[in-house]
């Protein structure tokens, strides 16, 4: 199965596992008639909308590049992160003014809490096998559409186990003191999964909207280019104007590679090759642009904050700007 495919189908068994729990969670949610319960329906709801997306976007990135997007497709997924993550602080808001008007207006109590208890622990456990395949999918693909959906399953998780806690709360007071009311746990329960998502959401709009502003790729990455070039190819006169950033799973990487001036034309473009194979073997779906320059010993202030000769050997003229 290609990267493609397998981002793909790995989307869509987040979209099936999605749909099979709000279901479930909607039909107990309203028999007991739980808030918390209905919130994490809402909070599932969610989460299938931004597993329809994540699909739509793993399969429109994965299209190869074109006379229209000579870059590739790759911040589609960006963008649907980002808009992931916009729903997510959506819902968390509803969830709250739901749960604020049953503490000023309780209505009728809750009835067997215990529904409510073991659906919350089916979703859990559903959604801790999913976004485990999800996260492994993501990272193997580098995948930020994937890895932004399994940190949506995986806030899911947290919020349902603290929802089934509650209940269970409920549930146990309501059998030992049956005349003590604590459903008011019901709403406050529901009113802290909703600002579980809120930071969920945050650190989803972060991460997502961060590579639109075409970032620099992070410092270990860059850090590991410049040490590679050099330490590799004492050939290298010096390597400088070093750009990188990041569109979904694509590196795009470019720098400045300066050559002794006797260089011949076919053995600076070998070594560029050289050079571009072995970061993108050690970085798949990097692209890769190498600008060489002759090195004719004028020292600009660039070239020399990168150079490798022996200070011995270069020209005792200034630095130029």
């Amino acid at each position: 199965m290609d990267l493609s495919n397998k981002k793909a189908s790995t989307a869509a068994l987040s979209v099936l596992s999605n749909s099979l729990l709000i279901a479930l969670k909607v039909a107990v949610g309203l028999l007991i008639g739980s808030v918390s319960v209905l919130s994490e329906a809402i909070h599932s709801g969610v989460d299938l909308v931004a597993a329809l997306i994540t699909l739509f976007a793993v399969r429109a990135s994965g299209r190869r590049a074109d006379e229209r997007h000579p870059y590739g497709h790759g911040k589609i997924e960006n963008v649907s992160g980002t808009i992931e993550a916009l729903l997510i602080f959506a819902a968390a808001v509803w969830i709250i003014y739901e749960a604020v008007g049953r503490l000023i207006d309780p209505g009728t109590g809750l009835d067997m809490p215990i529904w409510g208890v073991g659906v919350m622990l089916i979703s859990a456990i559903v959604n801790t096998v999913v976004s485990r395949r999800l996260f492994k999918v993501g990272k193997d693909t580098d995948s930020v559409a994937l890895q932004a959906d399994a940190w949506h399953l995986r806030t899911d998780v947290y919020t349902s186990l603290g929802v089934m806690v509650g209940l269970l709360i409920i549930w146990i007071i309501g059998l030992a003191s049956p005349g003590l009311d604590v459903e008011w746990l019901d709403s406050a329960v529901a009113i802290l999964v909703a600002l579980m998502i809120m930071r969920a959401a945050w650190r989803l709009t972060r991460e997502s909207a961060r590579d639109l502003l075409d970032v620099s790729l992070p410092g270990k990455d860059v850090d590991w280019i410049q040490g590679f070039v050099a330490e590799t190819w004492p050939e290298v006169r010096s390597f400088h104007h070093l750009r990188t950033r990041k569109a979904g799973p694509d590196r795009f990487i470019d720098f400045h590679l300066v050559v002794d001036d006797e260089t011949s034309v076919g053995a600076a473009h070998q070594l560029g090759d050289e050079i571009v194979s072995a970061i993108m073997e050690r970085m798949p779906g990097s692209r890769v642009h190498i600008h060489v320059e002759p090195c004719d010993h004028s020292c600009k202030a660039s070239c020399a904050s990168g150079c490798s000769v022996d200070p011995k050997l270069r020209s005792k003229a200034e630095p130029r700007a």
